[in-house]
């Protein structure tokens, strides 16, 4: 049996009887929520301890059309904006800021003050950690991992930026505090070590230019005309 908050705001067309919505949430017309969690509190107020996470929770904000599917847990301060679409068990830590559009798939960890533009498209089992910046219209393919600590582990983080139109690879490795350029492609299992200029093409192990967008694209165009 789950729970709704009598401080949240849900308009949805369809609730879970068993999902659990805390705090001054609101969910936007038209959504879905399944079997989920909504403004889940931040570690350090379950560290100082409540009677049940509603009173501590500030909510999230899910805005119109939003599909959140079974297992999907989304922290305290989060906002996600009009037709977002969650795959199952999906991670989404507090203070994230999600666009219009954008989808995540299954299994998929987004931690604390991410920022992810309209339109991204994030496959499966990809793993997005504190501060990363994802602008519009970015896809990141399915097992790839951002990270953030250049010496693990250290006080000082160096977030991952990506540009407008990139486009990531499965099984890619960003490291810490590098940029993506707008439009550039990484290639699939590719390990980016340094800045990838924008609208280039980078592969290997350590990545390096390999090309220019513009072929991909090229390619890519022949490739869905000969379907």
């Amino acid at each position: 049996m789950g729970f709704i908050s009598p401080k949240a705001k849900i308009y949805a067309k369809y609730v879970s009887p068993d999902a659990y919505i805390y705090g001054p949430s609101i969910v936007g017309r038209g959504s879905f929520i399944d079997t989920a969690v909504i403004g889940y509190p931040i570690r350090q107020k379950i560290l100082q301890g409540f009677s049940t996470p509603d009173d501590v929770s500030k909510g999230a904000v899910l805005g119109e059309a939003v599909v959140v599917r079974t297992g999907v847990v989304i922290y305290e301060g989060v906002e996600i904006g009009d037709g977002v679409e969650f795959g199952h068990n999906v991670l989404v830590r507090e203070d994230t800021k999600i666009g219009k559009n954008v989808r995540i798939g299954t299994l998929s960890v987004v931690e604390r003050g991410v920022k992810i533009g309209d339109g991204a498209w994030i496959q499966s089992m990809v793993y997005i950690p504190n501060g990363t910046v994802i602008e519009e219209g970015v896809f990141i393919g399915p097992n790839t991992v951002i990270t953030n600590d250049k010496y693990p582990p250290s006080k000082r983080l160096a977030p991952v930026i990506i540009r407008r139109g990139a486009v990531i690879g499965a099984n890619a490795t960003l490291l810490a505090g590098i940029e993506i350029g707008e439009g550039a492609v990484v290639a699939a299992g590719a390990v980016v070590t340094r800045d990838v200029p924008p609208g280039v093409v980078v592969a290997g192990v350590p990545a390096r230019v390999i090309g220019k967008a513009e072929e991909y694209l090229r390619k890519k165009a022949i490739y869905e005309e000969s379907a």
